[in-house]
Formats: structure tokens, C-alpha cells, sequence
């Protein structure tokens, strides 16, 4: 990951692209495109362009959007500008079917990678040096970040938010949102069952209940309690509506809770572990080693860097 006082985010596909960026408190936005003017988003409305494929020569992160004629290649001057953004260490992410435009510049080979699961047969077939994983939400092979449909392109632009200025940040963005704060890269992407009813009924209000009370003892009577279903349906429901379990998701909101309050506040490990619900400090460091590969106290410490404008 690159963190300087002057990074950018930017994104492309071979018809338009978005650009933001800028240090911890400050952002700028550009769209830029192969083509003048304009690029049409689904052919139905225009978004205005204003800059071209040299941008990309100043991001530091590119984000590759999906696009629809994914299977014809990129036109040689977005590969060439991919492979020399990709040389000089940028970063560089794809969300959707934006990864075959990695893959058409060869920054994929070798690696496993992730798209919608309704195109990873014509990727790998169309690349057969790159490995797709068909069962994950996004794959962070930093400094190549790749996604699968756009909800999961959200995820992995919130994990990239999270990494760069913090869980409070990327929390306040998927509030504003009204997105999940955190869904782990290894989640099922793709979950099969029909759609509810605009009525039915399910658990959002028992998972936003739980985000708010996750330092009390949320045992699978307790949720079904306040969802007003048996224990057995809300297992089910949980795993239909999410991928996850409801304990796997607790675990993932409890070691969020953490990392936003170790970034915002001053609190002792022990005090957060409390207030996260996770007990104690050393049930606290194990959680984060396993899900973040890091400790509580780095985790911490390269937080302030970051804010004080240095590199992690």
C-alpha cells in the first residue's frame, strides 16, 4: 500500500473512470476517459470528462469499474497505460469485470483473482494464467485488488477506505451508504435463493440492534428473542441474508468495533475488548491476529502515522 501526503485514488474503464484522493483531510475527483467529453453510463445518462489516459500516470490507486464488452480486449493504449501505472507501484483494483482489463495487460498472471461469478468462466478461458476464485466477495493482492459484482465492489472500496484512513471513516462512508461497515473479502459472493417479498420478513433490524449492543452477551436466544423467530429459523434466515453465520458476523463487527475505537479514542485494550464484546485483551489479540494479521496495539500505531501524515 502507498500512502503519501499527495495520494490519489482514480479508476478507469476503456469509456470513463473515476479519480479521487488526496491525504487524510483532503480529496480530489477527476473522471477520465479514452474518449472526449463525455462517457455514457449504460447508455442512458452522461458523465462529463475531465482528463484523459495521462492521469493515470499520477494516480497512486486506479480502480478499474466493470464495463460491459468485457470480452474485447482494451484498446492498446489503456494496457499500456495499466503496465506502466503498475511498474512505477501504483495500486491498482478492478471491481466487477473491470478485471479483464487487468488481465488483458497481464497483470493478473499467476495470481488468483476474483469477478463476477457469472463471468469467471470467460476469464479464465480468455486468460488462462490467471486463477479466478468464484466463492469470495474481493481478493486483496496489494498492490492488485480485484472484486466480484458491484455490492462487492463497495466492500472492497470500504476495505480500501479502512486501510488508508481508518474504520471510522470507512464506517461513516457506509452509513452515509446505508452499506454494511465491514464484510470480509472472504464471504460468499454469491448466495443462491429466490428473492423475498418487498414484506418479508428479516433480520436488518436485529442486525443493526446487535451493532449497538455488541459488549452485551448476543447468544443466538438473545437474537432470535428480539427477531421473534426460533433460533433454528434465525441461523437460517442469518446465513441466507449475509453468507455468514451469525457468530462469524458478530466476531466481524466486534473486531470492526475495535479497530474504530483504538483509532478514536484512547481507551486500554482491555476497556475496548470489554465494550467490543470480546471479553479480554488477549481473547482481543488473537481475533485481530486471525482476521487482520496484525496486533491491536500495531494496528494503533500505524493509525496515528497515517493521520500524522507519515508512512505506514
Amino acid at each position: 500500500m502507498r500512502h503519501t501526503d499527495r495520494s490519489r485514488w482514480g479508476g478507469c474503464d476503456e469509456h470513463h473512470a473515476l479519480q479521487s484522493g488526496g491525504a487524510a483531510g483532503r480529496r480530489e475527483a477527476n473522471i477520465w476517459a479514452t474518449l472526449p467529453s463525455s462517457a455514457s453510463a449504460r447508455r442512458r445518462r452522461s458523465v462529463g470528462v475531465r482528463a484523459g489516459l495521462p492521469a493515470l500516470a499520477r494516480a497512486d490507486t486506479i480502480i478499474v469499474p466493470g464495463y460491459w464488452d468485457y470480452q474485447r480486449p482494451p484498446a492498446p493504449e489503456v494496457t499500456a497505460a495499466l503496465k506502466r501505472a503498475f511498474r512505477r507501484g501504483a495500486r491498482i483494483v478492478s471491481i466487477c469485470t473491470g478485471a479483464f482489463a487487468l488481465a488483458a495487460a497481464g497483470l493478473l498472471n499467476g495470481r488468483t483473482v476474483t469477478t463476477h461469478w457469472a463471468s469467471a468462466d470467460a476469464l479464465e478461458e480468455s486468460y488462462p494464467q490467471v486463477r479466478v476464485d468464484r466463492s469470495v466477495l474481493y481478493i486483496d493482492d496489494d498492490p492488485l485488488l480485484t472484486s466480484a459484482g458491484v455490492t462487492a465492489g463497495i466492500d472492497l472500496c470500504l476495505h480500501l477506505v479502512r486501510k488508508d484512513l481508518g474504520a471510522a471513516v470507512a464506517n461513516d462512508i457506509a452509513r452515509e451508504l446505508v452499506a454494511a461497515p465491514h464484510r470480509d473479502g472472504g464471504q460468499a459472493q454469491y448466495i443462491a435463493r429466490s428473492l423475498p417479498e418487498p414484506t418479508a420478513h428479516t433480520l436488518a433490524d436485529t442486525r443493526e440492534w446487535a451493532v449497538r449492543h455488541l459488549d452485551e452477551a448476543l447468544t443466538l436466544d438473545v437474537l432470535a428473542r428480539h427477531a421473534r423467530v426460533s433460533t433454528r429459523t434465525l441461523v437460517r434466515m442469518w446465513r441466507q441474508e449475509t453468507g455468514s453465520t451469525p457468530h462469524q458476523w458478530l466476531l466481524s463487527a466486534r473486531v470492526n468495533h475495535a479497530r474504530e475505537l483504538l483509532e478514536v479514542t484512547d481507551l486500554g485494550i482491555e476497556q475496548i475488548a470489554d465494550r467490543c464484546g470480546l471479553g479480554t485483551g488477549t481473547n482481543l489479540r488473537a481475533r485481530f491476529r486471525n482476521a487482520l494479521g496484525t496486533t491491536p496495539s500495531a494496528c494503533r500505531r500505524t493509525f496515528q502515522q497515517t493521520s500524522a501524515g507519515g508512512s505506514p
